[in-house]
């Protein structure tokens, strides 16, 4: 007995223990329910300064909420809700901070049916309506009457594949040089600002296509040529051009 007995916790010890744990529970009390670690700033990381401004917009509700509390996963979701973005993770800043890492959409054309615009990214998403002559350095894909557009859509086949296509379009020599974009039986066309069609064919191996018509058309001084030139077998490029004619 007089061994177990020093295993035992003397009074002093139980009464320091139950102190830290009041202690404790206060703490978390205090940090609960008063405005000592109220949300009061969300600083955006990684995201252009018109998503930044939406991210804090929806999470505008949030302020005042104790950081101790907070649902991020909700939070999160608020922002992954915004057709600009495609993913959000979060820190705690304390004492007031929350510190949002975005991954945005990618704008890539700019949606046109009839008289309506949006933006489209390059997973084909719906970000945002614009007035029609906005976005002047973006290209141009035309819907027809068959396909709805809806704020936050992801829109598949041939315009999702234009989407796609155009994102490739902007890391090669041609980018800021394309006004429309279009595909028709699986086939991928691009008309430049001049008026000359780039024909690409499938939407494969677009990178390799892209570099080949930009050396061809450096090397043919044809950027300001109308015409054609397709690259659709890109280890075989033909092409015909024609130079502008003054109106």
């Amino acid at each position: 007995m007089a061994t177990l007995g020093r295993f035992v916790p003397s009074r002093r010890s139980l009464a320091i223990g139950a102190a830290l744990l009041v202690g404790a529970v206060l703490a978390y009390v205090v940090a609960r329910e008063t405005p000592l670690f109220a949300l009061r700033s969300v600083t955006v990381k990684g995201a252009p300064a018109d998503v930044a401004g939406e991210v804090r917009s929806v999470l505008a509700p949030l302020d005042g909420t104790s950081l101790v509390t907070l649902d991020g996963a909700d939070a999160m979701r608020r922002v992954e809700s915004l057709p600009t973005v495609i993913s959000a993770r979060y820190d705690r800043a304390f004492p007031h901070g929350l510190v949002v890492v975005v991954r945005p959409e990618h704008a890539v054309a700019v949606l046109r049916q009839g008289r309506e615009a949006w933006l489209l990214s390059a997973r084909g998403r719906v970000m945002r309506r614009l007035e029609p002559r906005t976005e002047l350095r973006l290209p141009r894909i035309w819907l027809d009457g068959s396909t709805a557009a809806s704020l936050g859509a992801i829109l598949g086949g041939d315009t999702g594949r234009v989407a796609d296509a155009l994102a490739a379009l902007g890391r090669s020599p041609l980018t800021g040089r394309v006004a429309t974009a279009k595909t028709e039986d699986g086939a991928l066309t691009l008309v430049l600002r001049s008026g000359l069609e780039l024909l690409l064919g499938p939407p494969v191996a677009l990178p390799l296509k892209f570099a080949i018509a930009a050396r061809v058309l450096q090397s043919a001084h044809a950027s300001g040529q109308r015409g054609y030139l397709d690259v659709s077998v890109p280890g075989r490029p033909v092409g015909r051009f024609q130079p502008q004619v003054a109106g």
